[in-house]
Formats: C-alpha cells, sequence, structure tokens
C-alpha cells in the first residue's frame, strides 16, 4: 500500500491533487534577476514548487569529452562542456532563490548531479530532492541522496526497467522512505507519440510507489491525461518567454500555460471522483427533463390511443415510456387536451 509523502508542507498521494513542479534549468539566461522573475511568475502562475539544477560544467563534464551532432537536437553542434557552462546556475544563487521562492509561498529544490552538490543543498536544507534521468544509475550519487532521508522524486528516462528496478532498490536501501518516479522521455520536446502515458499506472504497480510525469512535450495535454492515469507529480520545464531564447526554452511553458496546467490538472483530478452509478443529488432536480408519454394532438372520449397521438416527449410528468404498448389500443376515458402526460387514469380499461 502506498503511504501518502509530505514534502515542504505539501502532501503527495492519490488523494491529493497533482504537485506542480515548475523546472527552471537554465532559463535564467544567466541572469539572476531572470531567475527571481522566473520565481514570482511560477507563484503567480500557482505551481507548488521551483526547481533548480545544481552542477557546474567540472562537476558534470570535462572540456573536449564531446560535441553534439544531432540534426533533431536543440543543441546540435555544442559541445557539451560549453552547454553547461551556460545552462549551469551559480551555486551562490541558490540561497537568494530559495529564500524568494520562501516569500511567495513556493517550495525551491533541486537535482543534484554529483555529490558536491547534495552537500552543498543539505546545507541550504532542502525539503526533498530530484533525481535526473541522466543521473538515475549513478549509484555514488543514489546513495549520497538516499542516505539524506529526505523525499526522493527521480525521473526514468533513457532507463530500462532493469535500471529503475536497481535504482529504487538503491534508494530504498540506503536510507529513501518516500520516493516518487516519473515516467519521461528524454527526448527534447519529447513528442505526443512518444510519451506512452499508459506506462504510469503499471509502473506505479510495478514499483508500488506514487508516480508522476516530466513531461517534456509542447503544452499541457499529455500532462492533463497523466493524472487521469494516476499521476500525481507533474514537472514541466518554465521561462518567462520561449521567444527569450535558452537551453531548454523551446519546450519550456510560458506563465498563461502553468496557469493553465495548474488550473486544468486540478480539474482533471477532482473530475476522476468515486466510480459511481446512479442518480447524484445534484442531478435530482433535472430527472423530470427525461421522457415520458404524451398526447401529442386532442384526443376525444372514446378514441383509441395510437402511434398518431400518443409519443414519447419530455418532461417526464406522465407515463413511463416502458408502458408504451400498453397504452396503444386503449380507450380515452375523456376528452384530452393536446399536451396532456398521459396517466392510467386516462386510460378505458373497457
Amino acid at each position: 500500500m502506498k503511504h501518502d509523502i509530505q514534502i515542504g508542507g505539501l502532501t503527495i498521494g492519490d488523494q491529493h491533487r497533482p504537485f506542480i513542479i515548475a523546472e527552471m534549468s537554465g532559463n535564467h539566461n544567466q541572469s539572476l534577476e531572470r531567475a527571481l522573475q522566473i520565481v514570482d511568475a511560477a507563484a503567480d502562475a500557482g505551481a507548488d514548487a521551483i526547481k533548480l539544477q545544481t552542477y557546474t560544467a567540472d562537476t558534470i563534464t570535462v572540456e573536449g569529452a564531446f560535441t553534439i551532432h544531432d540534426e533533431n537536437s536543440l543543441w546540435n553542434g555544442r559541445e557539451l562542456y560549453d552547454l553547461y557552462k551556460q545552462a549551469y546556475t551559480p551555486w551562490e544563487w541558490h540561497k537568494p532563490i530559495f529564500e524568494h521562492a520562501a516569500k511567495r509561498g513556493l517550495m525551491a529544490f533541486s537535482s543534484p548531479f554529483d555529490e558536491t552538490a547534495v552537500e552543498f543543498l543539505e546545507s541550504l536544507n532542502v525539503p526533498a530532492y530530484k533525481i535526473a534521468s541522466f543521473e538515475n544509475t549513478d549509484w555514488t550519487l543514489l546513495k549520497k541522496v538516499a542516505e539524506t532521508g529526505r523525499p526522493v522524486i527521480m525521473s526514468t528516462g533513457v532507463s530500462q526497467i532493469s535500471d529503475i528496478d536497481e535504482s529504487v532498490r538503491i534508494l530504498k536501501g540506503n536510507g529513501c522512505k518516500d520516493l516518487v518516479i516519473l515516467k519521461c522521455t528524454s527526448t527534447y520536446p519529447a513528442t505526443p507519440e512518444n510519451t506512452n502515458l499508459l506506462t504510469i499506472p503499471h509502473m506505479a504497480d510495478l514499483f508500488n510507489c506514487h508516480v508522476g510525469l516530466s513531461d517534456h512535450t509542447m503544452g499541457i495535454g499529455a500532462a492533463v491525461a497523466a493524472v487521469a492515469l494516476g499521476a500525481r507529480v507533474i514537472e514541466k520545464h518554465f521561462t518567462l518567454r520561449r521567444a527569450d531564447g535558452g537551453v531548454d526554452s523551446a519546450f519550456s511553458l510560458e506563465p498563461e500555460e502553468l496557469k493553465a496546467l495548474v488550473t486544468e490538472t486540478k480539474t482533471g483530478f477532482l473530475a476522476l471522483g468515486n466510480i459511481q452509478y446512479g442518480i447524484q443529488k445534484s442531478e435530482e432536480k433535472n430527472i423530470q427533463f427525461k421522457r415520458s408519454l404524451y398526447a401529442i394532438r386532442d384526443i376525444q372520449q372514446g378514441e383509441l390511443f395510437t402511434t398518431e397521438n400518443v409519443q414519447s416527449k419530455r418532461p417526464a410528468l406522465g407515463l413511463h415510456t416502458r408502458y408504451y404498448d400498453q397504452v396503444l389500443g386503449k380507450k380515452a376515458t375523456g376528452f384530452i387536451k393536446k399536451g396532456t402526460p398521459i396517466q392510467w387514469g386516462l386510460l378505458s380499461n373497457a
């Protein structure tokens, strides 16, 4: 049985609305002022958390190691080292960003990319850790994060099912008691066709933990659908304006879209409700608008009821339509005006 998870005063669980994370990533474009504006925009849109990424170019790769050659990549032709040098969030910014988020009622945490990042984030008393897809098989990092005892949210992009199983075991075996795993397709942007949301309920059952979606598709449709399938954490990259540029800007939500995401995922969650049949209290007043039998023209005393003078019409003030065949062929006991609901007393037994 999955237990509810508390993160910074909010609850992640089957009976709780989705936990919405706005991922800043490198969309601050190396401006602390812009980073703080992103925090404000996320808070104004109703997100639950703002998430950073904690690394430097030197802690994540080495200069000269790799150049991206992929025409479908937003980063085609860029050396990894230069990319991360541009995208990283200076560590001295973390504290002012976290403090500003707290003032705005927004939770703030981060994805560490090596052990030194975990030690740094511990000094800031983060409420949780996020494990990025490309780091989810780094056992040294997983062990270090698990040993903090804090809740962990782990993405599962570029992972075999065996990789995920190993990672879950490493985390749980080293002190992690509160774990959420996120379905993730690590392409930027991802397409709806390769998002495969039906994995979400399967993943929840297989690993017996809460599941969410780290969503790299454009728009909010995939995220809303994910909630219907059981996702209780939604992570989306976020920027002020895609036109401003930045390493992740092309597949990031803008403020109006993030607000819509918050609203529509909550609506989707509330609409799930329970298994329900029968007439709800809110529907009772509308029972009258169902159908029943009516005189559709004047009927004289002694005249036979036929398909020409009695039909199924709204509202439901006459006999149920199940009695239609029994009414046909009977005689009227008296004059019946057009529009009169047919009742048993209008039928002669003779």
